[in-house]
């Protein structure tokens, strides 16, 4: 099936939006056109293997050779009784190629006791030891029910890299290609504490700077930093809040949708680095967007309609993969759709998608990758799916 032309720019106060023949464009008023890029989302990506399902989709992302992973969440299934109607749920690690088809899948607990995988409810055998986890059943940063599986990154030695957001998930795991364990770094059952050298706690994002050879964290659900560690051996390097600030654990999570911006993170969330050696995080509850040189230093922020409630507009962060780097991406979730960014400024100019359950709609849309070519790799941790959005180039309305 032929992909279909999908997704249009958004109104801001520089231009107006265009649609031309189902492709979208923006045109500015009284000022110069500002340039968008243009996709067309794969309503057949990808292809899984008769009668094997996804479920709740933490993160997907995508290597240097095109290929896509995904790290999802089985247990989503098994609890909505798609076992017993004879469908059974992919490995919680699965590899697709760039065209979709499922190439193998991997992960969950270890047999051996080598490592400690992500908590999917109730409690970690080394809850007992963290007095100042949350009780009961794991929840995440808004203090509703957490989901265990949740960020991934790939290094340019195909290595890869997961996070978890279950209750008093304190590591960080590093497995190759094929699953082989290699690192954990932290610990499960591990408490809250923002400025800790030794864990995370209840990690987002994940990103590995092979220039540096150093892991981004979005330490958010529990903790609120951005944290770096050595990619080989795990060794702590340093760590940073909102603006550059030191964390604080005691702050307020109130929403801000107006006023004085919140000098503490809330929950970031997606991290990524550009080729000119700038982070950036995403503030998913704020609504925002922060950039910071590698070693912490605040450069800029951007909000993606603040004003929003639900359940935040800044999931994911990617970039473009022209040599400058253009333009930012951000999974908005609450509005379910795609903002595009001007990289230089964090200005809105354009999104993609809207709610709905169809091709090139969302439905929790929570996480967001670009692949070497360009193109949008997305995840609904509710519409238990993966998206492909194809690159087509960057237009200019008239």
């Amino acid at each position: 099936m032929r992909p279909h032309a999908f997704g249009r720019a958004t109104v801001t106060a520089a231009a107006a939006a265009v649609v031309l023949g189902g492709v979208p464009s923006a045109v500015a008023q009284d000022r110069a056109p500002v340039a968008v890029p243009v996709f067309q989302v794969d309503p057949d990506f990808p292809a899984m293997p008769d009668r094997m399902l996804l479920g709740g989709v933490g993160g997907a992302t995508a290597d240097s050779h095109g290929n896509i992973w995904v790290f999802h969440r089985p247990h989503t299934l098994e609890e909505g009784n798609a076992t017993e109607n004879g469908y059974l749920p992919a490995p919680p690690v699965v590899e697709f190629s760039a065209a979709g088809q499922y190439l193998q899948g991997w992960g969950g607990p270890s047999k051996t006791g080598e490592y400690q995988w992500f908590n999917r409810g109730g409690l970690h055998s080394a809850f007992a030891e963290c007095a100042s986890c949350t009780s009961g059943r794991r929840l995440n940063g808004d203090g509703r029910p957490g989901s265990g599986e949740h960020g991934i990154a790939v290094d340019a030695h195909d290595n890869v890299w997961l996070t978890g957001n279950g209750d008093g998930d304190g590591q960080i795991l590093k497995f190759s290609r094929d699953g082989k364990f290699l690192l954990q770094i932290g610990k499960a059952g591990s408490p809250v504490d923002s400025n800790s050298t030794e864990h995370v706690s209840r990690a987002a994002g994940i990103f590995v700077d092979d220039k540096t050879n150093e892991v981004f964290v979005a330490d958010g659900y529990g903790n609120r930093r951005v944290v770096v560690f050595d990619a080989n051996t795990g060794k702590y390097k340093r760590h940073w809040g909102a603006y550059g600030n030191r964390p604080d654990d005691k702050a307020s999570k109130a929403r801000q949708t107006s006023g004085p911006a919140p000098q503490q993170f809330n929950t970031p969330h997606g991290i990524t680095v550009s080729n000119d050696d700038i982070v950036y995080v995403s503030d998913r509850a704020n609504n925002r967007v922060q950039s910071f040189r590698l070693d912490g230093t605040f450069i800029r922020e951007g909000f993606i309609r603040r004003e929003s409630k639900g359940t935040g507009t800044a999931f994911g962060v990617a970039l473009s993969t022209d040599p400058a780097q253009r333009f930012l991406y951000v999974a908005d979730g609450s509005n379910e759709r795609i903002a595009i960014l001007d990289r230089a400024t964090l200005s809105e100019i354009g999104h993609i998608g809207r709610p709905g359950r169809k091709a090139g709609e969302f439905f929790h849309l929570h996480s967001l990758a670009v692949d070497p070519q360009g193109n949008l790799i997305t995840g609904e941790s509710q519409g238990y799916r993966v998206q492909k959005f194809i690159f087509r180039g960057v237009s200019t309305a008239r």
